[in-house]
């Protein structure tokens, strides 16, 4: 049986592929939803292949790799591959195969045999984390040494090498150790720290992949008392080279079951050898730094969490600072706008300008992306947009300049989608030009939506230096609302998947208030109640404005 192992969250979360095709990804109709703003909507799909299982990127944002390589086709999976969709860990597991992959040789550690090594049988080594029904006042100290010379530990890196020291004064005879992590991207066990007794000795630690191997795929603690004569060993050529007399390999175990790391000692003493109580102590001591090290790394995440949590809050700062604090004031209109991120911060934009002849210049974007580098493209059409608008002269001048500023300064695949309007509220007159985005939708006073004509869209804003964008411009009646908004609004998302949709949105216009500012509040209020709770994947960003009625509902 074969299935798809998430990691996530210090967990291992199996998924049985018992069909044809699984889909993965953030739509609830995938197989394998993923709660993750950097996986795409439907990401990827697993499938049948010629027998076994491969699986193929579906055009995501941020790509799929298997086991640290980026795929551009149908890639076959193997037993123990590890598939990375945006942020995200999964194993793909297939019953018939072998597990335990060791990484290759590092700096200061090698690992030595030939991968046709002979397996081992292992030594009985008890429960597995150490009884203390022998020698248990010896056990019970190096458990509380361990604790002691761990507790608080918040850098892992700090943590490994505090385990083989307290190691080495535990075991005295041991003449050199070895930690190794099993690394998340690749998923093999990767040498992270080592020791020796005499600093003299060749700064390179050699280990058997023999024992290693049959350690991990055991989950059990080996231990041979003299290595060099030991017929367990006879394959093991690192160990016969090495004239070790006595080694034990244990296994840590995380909360999940999963092997983590291993944790390895050797000792060249003739006299003084290791035997299985050792062995006991060591499987008990490994278990304490498991414990040791997941915390560690819980708080370690947590960390970093919050010196995340907190750069998000000053850069929301920074964002909210960027748009108006307050709407123009003209008699006869009302304006309404609201910006609501998916992110701490995001890629939606608007503004609104009183200029110096009286007129109102509203604008309006979407960044193509979001989250922080979204963030970082708006602040710079914002700053912009309104130094452009100090002296630009018309609004081809102005969408001219704010367009060839963006091209000069492009971020690959980081266009706007972007509306300059310009109202002139003395003659009730609009002009507007629209680089790619979505047509404003027009509440007329006789009921009806009115949308401005496809062919007037030009290119989004960042694409093409010089671009010949159409003006557009139209009175503005009495009654009249115009709404424009981001593709955050009909792709709003309620708990059982559903999208508010633009077919919604117009129902929604047509029997809302009948003022600008009541509707753009009116409509903002049933999308949020539409998706009742639900983390949304884009940002929701709503501009009305309008002439005010003579009577108004």
């Amino acid at each position: 049986m074969a299935v798809l192992v998430l990691l996530q969250g210090g967990q291992a979360v199996p998924h049985t592929l018992d069909g044809q095709e699984v889909l993965i990804g953030r739509h609830p109709d995938c197989g394998v939803q993923l709660e993750s703003n950097a996986v795409s909507r439907r990401h990827a799909r697993v499938f049948m292949q010629d027998g076994g299982y491969a699986i193929e990127d579906l055009g995501s944002g941020n790509g799929t790799s298997v086991n640290g390589q980026v795929i551009e086709k149908a890639t076959p999976l193997e037993n123990r591959d590890r598939i990375k969709l945006g942020p995200v860990l999964m194993r793909f597991e297939d019953g018939d195969g072998a597990s335990g992959d060791i990484g290759s040789t590092m700096v200061g550690v090698s690992l030595d045999d030939a991968d046709d090594a002979t397996i081992m049988s292992s030594v009985e080594t008890g429960d597995g984390f150490g009884a203390l029904g022998v020698r248990p006042e010896e056990k019970l100290k190096g458990v509380l040494e361990i604790s002691r010379a761990l507790a608080g530990a918040v850098d892992v890196e700090s943590l490994l090498p505090k385990v083989l020291d307290t190691l080495f004064g535990i075991f005295t005879q041991a003449d050199r150790g070895c930690v190794l992590l099993r690394d998340t991207d690749q998923g093999e066990l990767v040498p992270r720290a080592m020791k020796h007794r005499r600093e003299s000795e060749d700064a390179t630690v050699t280990l058997s992949r023999t024992v290693v191997k049959k350690v991990v795929e055991d989950r059990a603690g080996l231990l041979s008392a003299d290595a060099s004569s030991d017929s367990q060993f006879a394959a093991s050529q690192s160990i016969s080279n090495l004239a070790i007399r006595s080694m034990m390999c244990v296994p840590m175990l995380g909360i999940d079951g999963e092997v983590m790391g291993v944790i390895n000692l050797d000792t060249q003493n003739p006299v003084n050898q290791f035997n299985n109580d050792d062995l006991e102590l060591l499987q008990a001591v490994a278990g304490q730094a498991a414990l040791s090290f997941d915390s560690a790394r819980l708080m370690a995440t947590f960390a970093a969490k919050q010196k995340q949590d907190s750069e998000l809050d000053i850069a929301r700062g920074v964002q909210e600072a960027l748009l108006p604090e307050t709407l123009p004031e003209a008699e006869g209109y009302s304006f309404f706008a609201s910006y609501d991120a998916a992110q701490a911060v995001g890629g939606d934009y608007y503004d609104a300008l009183e200029l110096a002849d009286g007129k109102i210049c509203l604008a309006f974007g979407d960044v193509a992306g979001k989250g922080v580098p979204g963030a970082l493209i708006m602040s710079r059409i914002s700053s912009c947009v309104q130094n452009t608008m100090a002296f630009a002269t018309s609004i081809e001048e102005a969408v001219a300049a704010i367009n060839n500023h963006m091209c000069a300064n492009a971020v690959e695949g980081r266009f706007v989608t972007f509306v300059l309007a310009i109202i002139d509220p003395v003659e009730n007159h609009l002009t507007l030009i629209n680089g790619g985005h979505m047509s404003p939708m027009i509440v007329t006073p006789a009921g009806t939506i009115e949308e401005f004509d496809t062919a007037s869209v030009g290119l989004p804003i960042g694409v093409m230096e010089d671009f010949p964008f159409e003006v557009v411009e139209r009175p503005i009646a009495e009654g009249e609302i115009v709404v424009i908004f981001t593709d955050g609004v009909d792709e709003a998302m309620n708990p059982a998947g559903e999208l508010y949709t633009l077919e919604r949105m117009r129902d929604f216009l047509l029997t809302g208030p009948r003022q600008a500012d009541q509707l753009g509040q009116a409509l903002l209020a049933d999308v949020r109640k539409f998706a009742d709770g639900r983390e949304q994947n884009d940002d929701i960003t709503i501009m009305t404005f309008g002439r005010d009625s003579a009577v108004t509902a």
